[in-house]
């Protein structure tokens, strides 16, 4: 037998030799666990020894360390093209070795094939590149125990050393090389990467494919190994020779509990496993629930391709690489070809369940009462936004009644339906219960940017994900694409940080930590303050476990601000370098204070003022935590030097301008008297609705324009343009608010704009018609880009005196100017239409709108984006919160049931010391040299305009719009600026830029030897035929 043995290249393994490949798997894998975990007790006594001796030098290795692992990371998630080759190789090669495996195993398991065998040389220099493999995964990997007990870890440790301990002894042996069948789990990943699987039975089935592959050829290896080898403590007297084939066939046998016995263990060890291997077997099917993870949420309501697809990669990228939440989407008819593409894509987190939230055996069968929250999702493109809404609503109804603790997060399409949700018993925003209101948010980002050019595009930057890799084609796209990285983003702020004032931290963390901290969750004190603050003043001082805003490209920048000791970091002028210290314990808490202390403390202030029950439910707001936002987003703010408000002209709230009820025939313009309404600078409303339309909600257009932080000097004229018999069906909302006029006709007819002045408006926003159904999506724009067309085609002569640098759309060569146009659109794919209309066709062709020059600029916006607020409002509401109160200018459920009900009045005297509320911050567009801002000095960089402006005006510079380059304007035959969201420090500045800033209510921004320094300035728009474009006297009608 040993002479045939020796022919054949074998040689007989003895009991040392095998136990010798055993032990070096288990060797090394108990002793890199005590490695590790005296490792760990080492490095935590060496960072107190740094902290307290080198604590810099400690830092920098530390931050070198980061950044390695950071790219090995993202070369080990498959996210890039070199990423997926390396994935792909590793199972590939996983795979040969396995084979190789399968062709020694039909040689006798007791013996040892010697290096004669060829295989030996190829399966080593595989095991070489999986130990490559390892390395980088043990590098890259955060907790190196956790690493360590990962199934494929434990395959590399008991399949590699043995590799290294053939070498040494020149021959080799079976043993546990059977374990390289598990990584055939890894199946699905190769082919969702190959793109090979598109449905999702194919996803089922290549799942089940390689569970069952996997467990089959793992556990017939472990068969074949003891059958073979016997029991140890009998010394193999009791093993029998069965090959690898027909331990397969048996491990399908028991799998099957058919049980031939044609083929049986004899080993106690083989018989024993497969006991519990049956067990096991039949312990892993159970039909009637459905198999979740510890943490999940269920997704319900408009179950679509665009919806699912906006959710999945907002909700993954908030914690991205540490998914631990499954997502439930209960979906009442069978998913698409499309939408089945998108769950095998996110098979790893998401179960599709056929059934409605409508039925409580439904919910049952997902176990919604131990979901984390339930996220409705609605339809904005169907064609009854009332019935929409009326069916999430009964949604929310049934799913509350089934269990009353579940948190519900849904959309709504009209903001009136809103007032229905507060109203079931089992509400509660305390448990964290969330509206998402699409015609409010809307309609707000659209008058945000009437108010604002470009405003629009920044806001919206800062809440669309974009994980695409674009190529500029152009040096100021490089410059747009990179502001589109950031994002709000919240931290708690380090206890350091208690007692100074926020301009003192926000210019400390715009200095030391390169972050852009814009606003704060201001707990109450005896001065009022409470909510989300913009920009506070210098009065304002921060006090521990204060929640900060931050504009930043993520998370782990924005821990600087957590982590900051002024003990350890006050030297380190690296934002890198500031990480975790240990020289001093600090307790931070994550809780946001009690809400019942809140409600007492800004109630009470009015109370002491006389005011009645009414007004204080006035300052009630929406929120999960009651008054953090509930108090209108009570910028409470106390100036030396206040712009006198007339609160009289105030609603009751004192958010908004208020004006007695105004009859509709006494706004509707004629054509004919054109010269009794000279407007100027006023807004320009196109819409196309009928006496049949569904309601848009033009309060949300509105209130913004009309918000109390803005003096009733700088309101502007607000006129639409639209078929009468819907505007009347509006006017009942609109009617207590001032300097709103109607002209009865179409944007699409150019009499109509120049009947409005449109050659002087600030502002035109096209918006998109109300849902009607369209034989095709592209169809659903089709008004609001013929009227784009038509406002398109008015040129308008610039003066003389006006520059290229002074007009948006300004043409040197023919003299001419295009009227400022926002337009929205209802589908994003359409902006390609606008692109040309503006002449900017090419530039980025074949991308999305957010990547679009129109959107660049801010003269096109699209609602599409709303649904990733969904994943927002889960993960962080103050967030949601922020973004409300940017966009809408304080609107609340209550606020809106006081409209309803037509309850205006004017704010009773009481209120003139407690709403210096109505003085909060505004945004707005300020010229470096036509303002304020030209006394700033030194002002060559972003960083040096930011900490100038803030530490001597209190403004608080947030981005830039800039011109775009002469080589592009050439192109389009126009200039245009295009927004760029929070440069980097050292960006250099340009003379002809204007800058996006949080604005203090009583900041005048004329420049000081400005001759109409006396009058009332606007700050916020582009003048586009005067010589001053962005400071100029408020001339009104």
């Amino acid at each position: 037998m040993s002479q045939h043995l020796g022919d054949m290249g074998k040689t007989s393994c003895t009991i040392e030799i095998q136990a010798a490949f055993i032990l070096s798997s288990f060797v090394t894998f108990f002793s890199g666990l005590l490695i590790l975990f005296f490792s760990r007790l080492c490095w935590r006594a060496l960072k107190k020894w740094a902290n307290l001796f080198s604590h810099r030098r400690h830092l920098k290795r530390h931050h070198f360390h980061g950044v390695f692992r950071d790219r090995i990371e993202m070369l080990l998630s498959a996210q890039t093209f070199v990423g997926q080759v390396l994935v792909i190789l590793v199972f590939v090669l996983s795979i040969g070795s396995l084979i190789i495996y399968f062709i020694n195993s039909t040689d006798p398991v007791r013996s040892c094939s010697s290096y004669q065998d060829k295989t030996i040389p190829i399966d080593l220099t595989f095991n070489a590149f999986f130990s490559f493999y390892f390395g980088l995964r043990f590098l890259a990997a955060d907790d190196k125990v956790k690493f360590w007990w990962q199934m494929n870890s434990i395959v590399d440790i008991f399949t590699i050393p043995p590799t290294f301990i053939s070498y040494y002894l020149k021959s080799n042996w079976l043993g546990l090389r059977f374990l390289r069948a598990l990584r055939l789990l890894e199946l699905p990943q190769i082919l969702q990467i190959l793109r090979a699987t598109r449905t999702s039975n194919s996803v089922k089935f290549s799942k089940l494919l390689a569970i069952v592959l996997s467990t089959w050829f793992t556990a017939a290896g472990f068969i074949h190994l003891v059958e073979n080898s016997g029991d140890p403590w009998l010394k193999g007297r009791n093993s029998q020779n069965i090959s690898y084939f027909e331990s397969i066939y048996l491990v399908m046998a028991t799998t099957s509990t058919v049980g031939f016995g044609d083929v049986v263990a004899k080993t106690a060890l083989g018989r024993t496993f497969i006991m519990f291997f049956t067990l096991g077997i039949l312990g892993v099917y159970d039909p009637p629930h459905v198999f979740l993870l510890p943490r999940f949420i269920v997704v319900c309501g408009n179950i679509t391709v665009d919806s699912v697809a906006a959710f999945l990669r907002n909700f993954l990228r908030h914690k991205s690489g540490e998914i631990n939440t499954e997502i439930v989407f209960l979906g009442e008819a069978p998913p698409s070809l499309e939408l089945e593409t998108i769950f095998k894509c996110y098979m790893a987190y998401t179960t599709f369940v056929s059934g409605s939230a409508l039925k409580w055996e439904d919910l049952r069968r997902v176990a919604v009462e131990s979901a984390e929250a339930c996220l409705i999702i609605a339809n904005p493109f169907c064609s009854d936004l009332h019935a929409e809404d009326t069916s999430n609503i009964m949604r929310v109804l049934s799913i509350k009644n089934y269990h009353p603790q579940t948190r519900v997060i849904i959309q709504i399409l009209q903001s009136h339906n809103k007032v229905f949700l507060p109203k079931i018993p089992t509400w509660s925003w305390i448990g964290g219960d969330n509206i998402i209101c699409f015609a409010e948010l809307t309609l707000g980002f659209i008058s945000q940017g009437c108010l604002v050019p470009g405003l629009c595009t920044f806001l919206t930057s800062l809440f669309v994900e974009q994980n695409r890799k674009i190529s500029p084609k152009w040096p100021w796209q490089k410059y747009f694409f990179n502001g589109l990285k950031n994002k709000i983003l919240t931290q708690r702020l380090s206890d350091d940080f208690a007692g100074m004032s926020f301009p003192e931290v926000s210019r400390l963390c715009f200095v030391k930590m390169h972050l852009l901290l814009i606003a704060i969750e201001q707990k109450p004190t005896v001065h009022g303050y409470c909510g989300l603050v913009l920009n506070p003043s210098a009065q304002v001082k921060l006090h521990k476990n204060t929640l900060g805003f931050f504009i930043a490209e993520s998370a782990k920048e924005v821990r600087r601000a957590f982590f900051y000791c002024t003990s350890c970091h006050s030297d380190v002028h690296v934002p890198e370098l500031i990480e975790e210290c240990s020289c001093k314990h600090k307790s931070h808490r994550f809780t946001t204070g009690n809400c019942t202390s809140l409600f007492s403390s800004c109630c009470s202030l009015l109370w002491a003022q006389g005011s009645n029950e009414f007004d204080i439910l006035a300052l009630l707001h929406q929120s999960p935590k009651c008054s953090q936002a509930n108090s209108l987003f009570s910028l409470f703010r106390t100036f030396p030097h206040e712009v006198q408000q007339d609160f009289s002209q105030l609603d009751s709230t004192g958010m908004f301008h208020w004006c007695k009820a105004t009859a509709l025939e006494n706004v509707i313009l004629k054509r004919s008297d054109k010269s009794k309404h000279e407007f100027q600078n006023h807004v320009v409303a196109c819409i196309f609705g009928d006496a049949h339309s569904t309601l848009m909600g033009l309060r949300n257009f509105v209130m913004p324009l009309r918000a109390s932080n803005y003096t009733r000097q700088e309101l502007k004229d607000i006129v639409f343009i639209g078929s009468l018999d819907y505007l009347q069906r509006e006017w009942r909302f609109l009617r207590n608010f001032p300097q709103i006029y109607i002209l009865p006709g179409s944007a699409l007819y150019s009499g109509d704009l120049h009947a409005v002045n449109i050659e002087e408006c600030s502002m035109c926003a096209v918006l998109s018609s109300p849902s009607k159904s369209a034989s095709s999506p592209t169809l659903a724009d089709t008004d609001t880009i013929m009227a784009t067309l038509a406002i398109g085609s008015l040129k308008i002569r610039c003066h003389t005196q006006t520059t290229s640098e002074g007009c948006n759309g300004y043409s040197e060569k023919s003299g001419y100017r295009r009227i400022p146009i926002l337009t929205e659109l209802k589908n994003p794919s359409n902006v390609h239409f606008i692109e040309q209309l503006g002449g900017m066709e090419g530039d980025l062709s074949g991308t999305s709108l957010h990547l679009s020059t129109s959107f660049a600029t801010g003269t096109v916006f699209s609602g599409s984006f709303l649904d990733s607020l969904l994943a927002t409002a889960f993960y962080n509401y103050h967030v949601l919160e922020l973004l409300q109160m940017l966009v809408t200018g304080g609107i609340s459920s209550q606020l809106e049931h006081h409209l309803d009900k037509d309850k205006f009045s004017g704010v009773p005297k009481s209120y003139s010391t407690i709403l210096s509320g109505t003085t909060r911050c505004k945004l707005g567009l300020l010229s470096l040299n036509q303002t304020i801002l030209s006394d700033i000095q030194p002002r060559k960089t972003f960083g040096q305009l930011f900490c100038g402006s803030l530490d001597s005006i209190g403004i608080l510079c947030l981005g830039l719009y800039r011109m775009m380059d002469e080589e592009e304007q050439l192109i389009s035959g126009f200039s245009y600026r295009f927004v760029i969201i929070r440069p980097a420090n050292d960006f250099k500045l340009l003379p002809s830029d204007l800058v996006f800033c949080a604005i203090p209510f009583s900041t005048s921004c004329c420049k000081q030897n400005s001759s109409s320094s006396q009058l009332p300035c606007e700050i916020i728009n582009l003048r586009q035929n005067q010589e001053s474009y962005t400071l100029y006297p408020q001339t009104g009608k």
